[in-house]
C-alpha cells in the first residue's frame, strides 16, 4: 500500500459526487468503482472520471460492489441505511467513510463500533459542516485553550427543503426523508460543537416543533428537532435542526466559553468568525471579526469547493488516517460518529417520554453495551418491527396514495413543489 494509490470505490452517485471529486483529484487515493441503483448516476460517474483519464468500474449493486479489488469505500447512500452497509463493508475488510448519519437505532450503534473494534479497520465519519471553514477555525482555537473551558454553545442548521420535495425523494412513500423523525438529522448542527469542545454528552432533552400542514400535499409529517444536551463538564449545547421559515436557511454556531467566546457569521455582510477574549478586567475584553483562511492541506483543499469546501475535508482526512498520517488526527472516529448521532436518537425518545432527561450512554465502555443491543426502536418499519416509533410525537395522520402520485410526477417532470 505504501508505494501505490488507495484503491477507493464510492456507494452513491448522487450525494457521493462531492466524495468522487475529490478521489479523482487526490494525489494518495484514486477512485475505482461506483456503485448506484440509478444508470443514469452510473453513467454521470463514469463520465466525470473519464475526463480525468480514468476508467471505473461500475455496479447497480452493493453486494456485487463491495467484492471488487478495493481498500476503501465511501457510503454516501440513504442516510438511514450508513451503519448497515458500514458493517457489510468493513466485515469484507474495506475501511469505511461514512456520509450522514452514524446510525438508525441503538442496536446499530452498538454492532457498529464493535465490528470497527473486531476489524481494526479505519471507519471515519463525513459530518462535513465540522469542516466548514469557520467551524474548523472555532475547532482549531478551542483546542489551543485560549478561551478556557466551553460553558454554553448554540448549532443551528435551518433548511425548508419543501419545495425540492419532489427531487429528493423521487415521491416514494417509504423514502426515508419520508418516514424519520424530528430529532433524526442532528449532527449537522450538534456535531461541530461536540467536535470543537472534545467533550461527551452525559444527557439529552428532546423537543419537536409542530409539523406544518401545508407539507400534507407533499407525503411529509414531522416538525423540527431541538436537542438541549448536557456534557461532560456540565456545559449545555442546544441543537436546532429542520424546517422553518427562513430563505436562505440558517447555518450557524455560538460557543461560550469561561474566558471568551465564538460565533459565526449568520447574516451578510458579516464576517464568517467572530471571537471575543475577555481581557484582564471583567467584563472587558477585544473582538476579533474575520474570514478564516485555510491551514491545513492548504494547497490541495483550495482546489475544492462543495459545501464550502468541507467535503474535502472529511475525504482527505480519511485518507490520511487509513496512511498513518499526522492529519488523519481531524477524521471523526467511530466513538465520536455515534455521541453524535445517539443524542439525535435518544433526543427524541425524550420527546415521546414528554421532554425528560435521557441519560447518553457512553459506548466506548463494552459494559455499557448490553441494555442497548436489542434496541431496535424507531420509525422504519423495515427495522423495529414491534419496537416501531411514531414519526411525529403530533400523531400520524392519513395521507393517500394520491399525494406521493403527485410527487412522483412532479419528480419524473422535473418540476418543484411549488408547481402545484
Amino acid at each position: 500500500m505504501k508505494n501505490r494509490k488507495l484503491r477507493i470505490g464510492v456507494f452513491g452517485g448522487a450525494r457521493g459526487t462531492a466524495m468522487i471529486d475529490v478521489l479523482l483529484h487526490h494525489p494518495d487515493a484514486e477512485l475505482v468503482a461506483v456503485c448506484d441503483k440509478v444508470p443514469a448516476l452510473l453513467e454521470g460517474a463514469a463520465k466525470k472520471a473519464r475526463e480525468c483519464g480514468v476508467e471505473i468500474a461500475l455496479f447497480p449493486t452493493f453486494d456485487e460492489f463491495i467484492d471488487y479489488d478495493m481498500d476503501a469505500v465511501v457510503l454516501a447512500n440513504y442516510a438511514h441505511e450508513h451503519a448497515v452497509f458500514a458493517i457489510k463493508a468493513l466485515k469484507n475488510g474495506k475501511h469505511v467513510l461514512s456520509e450522514v448519519e452514524p446510525c438508525e437505532t441503538m442496536a446499530q450503534a452498538v454492532e457498529l463500533i464493535e465490528t470497527v473494534e473486531e476489524t481494526g479497520l479505519v471507519y471515519a465519519y463525513g459530518e462535513n459542516y465540522c469542516y466548514m471553514h469557520d467551524t474548523f477555525e472555532m475547532w482549531r482555537r478551542y483546542k489551543s485553550g485560549e478561551l478556557g473551558e466551553a460553558m454554553y454553545g448554540e448549532g443551528e442548521y435551518i433548511h425548508d427543503c419543501a419545495n425540492i420535495w419532489p427531487q429528493i425523494t423521487y415521491g416514494e412513500r417509504d423514502h426515508w426523508r419520508n418516514r424519520e423523525f424530528a430529532n433524526f438529522y442532528n449532527t449537522h448542527s450538534f456535531g461541530p460543537l461536540m467536535m470543537m469542545t472534545g467533550l461527551r454528552p452525559k444527557s439529552v432533552v428532546g423537543f419537536e416543533i409542530k409539523p406544518f400542514d401545508d407539507n400534507l400535499n407533499l407525503g411529509l409529517y414531522r416538525g423540527v428537532g431541538i436537542e438541549m444536551v448536557t456534557m461532560e463538564n456540565g456545559a449545555v449545547m442546544k441543537s436546532i435542526h429542520g424546517w422553518l421559515k427562513r430563505e436562505p436557511g440558517s447555518v450557524n454556531y455560538e460557543l461560550y466559553c469561561r474566558k471568551g467566546s465564538m460565533e459565526t457569521g449568520r447574516l451578510e455582510p458579516s464576517a464568517k468568525l467572530n471571537v471575543y477574549k475577555e481581557g484582564e478586567k471583567r467584563c472587558s475584553g477585544s473582538w476579533e471579526h474575520y474570514d478564516p483562511e485555510t491551514t491545513v492541506a492548504a494547497e490541495a483543499a483550495k482546489h475544492f469547493t462543495g459545501h464550502g469546501g468541507s467535503d474535502f475535508y472529511s475525504t482527505h482526512f480519511f485518507i490520511e488516517k487509513i496512511l498513518g498520517r499526522p492529519d488523519g488526527e481531524w477524521s471523526i472516529d467511530v466513538y465520536h460518529a455515534v455521541d453524535m448521532g445517539i443524542c439525535g436518537l435518544l433526543g427524541y425518545r425524550s420527546v415521546l417520554a414528554g421532554n425528560v432527561a435521557i441519560e447518553v450512554p457512553d459506548l466506548r465502555d463494552p459494559a455499557q453495551r448490553d441494555a442497548w443491543r436489542h434496541d431496535n426502536a424507531c420509525t422504519n418499519p423495515d427495522v423495529a418491527g414491534d419496537q416501531l416509533l411514531p414519526r411525529s410525537s403530533f400523531g400520524e395522520p392519513y395521507i393517500p396514495d394520491e399525494v406521493y402520485d403527485r410527487v412522483r410526477t412532479l419528480f419524473e417532470e422535473g418540476r418543484l413543489a411549488s408547481d402545484y
